[in-house]
């Protein structure tokens, strides 16, 4: 099973769908990370990517061992795919969403299923709406000289 972080909108965007992040290594996010930075809408990432690919490039042309770029290029890919959940997280956080829980579930639709299932069962029931004061019956005593219902005397009440 897969583990899915649930994001929902912020207080201003509620109509908004919550986002069901995967936990999980990014293949594409090793194989293209910079394509799959922008897919994902990491634009922030996606430039720091981008000026890192750059910067060993350049070192690599100015004097860096032949060997040491290619490695270092394939760890910042790396990273890219081990940690593009959270990425993904920080910048729907940095975006003011907020976290509602974890889901573990087989794939994306079963995982839709439980957090609604879940969603729905935290939900406050809806209050029963009271009668208003006109409809409600009068149930002043029609005589004083008894207790009401055997509890006590009221005098005066009639």
């Amino acid at each position: 099973m897969a583990s899915y972080v649930v994001m929902e909108p912020p207080g201003d965007r509620p109509s908004a769908d919550p986002v069901f992040v995967r936990d999980g290594f990014a293949w594409l996010g090793l194989i293209l990370p910079l394509v799959w930075l922008l897919w994902h809408r990491l634009w922030i990432e996606a430039l720091l990517f981008l000026a890192v690919s750059l910067g060993l490039g350049v070192w690599a042309e100015y004097g860096a061992g032949a060997a040491i770029v290619p490695v270092l290029s394939l760890l910042l890919a790396l990273f890219v795919g081990l940690e593009g959940a959270a990425l993904r997280l920080f910048a729907w956080r940095r975006r003011g969403w907020n976290e509602w829980g974890v889901v573990e579930a087989e794939s994306r639709e079963d995982a839709e299923t439980r957090y609604v299932a879940e969603a729905m069962r935290d939900a406050p029931s809806p209050q029963p709406a009271l009668a208003p004061a006109s409809m409600t019956p009068n149930r002043t005593a029609t005589s004083g000289d008894g207790p009401a219902l055997g509890l006590f005397d009221y005098p005066g009440r009639g």
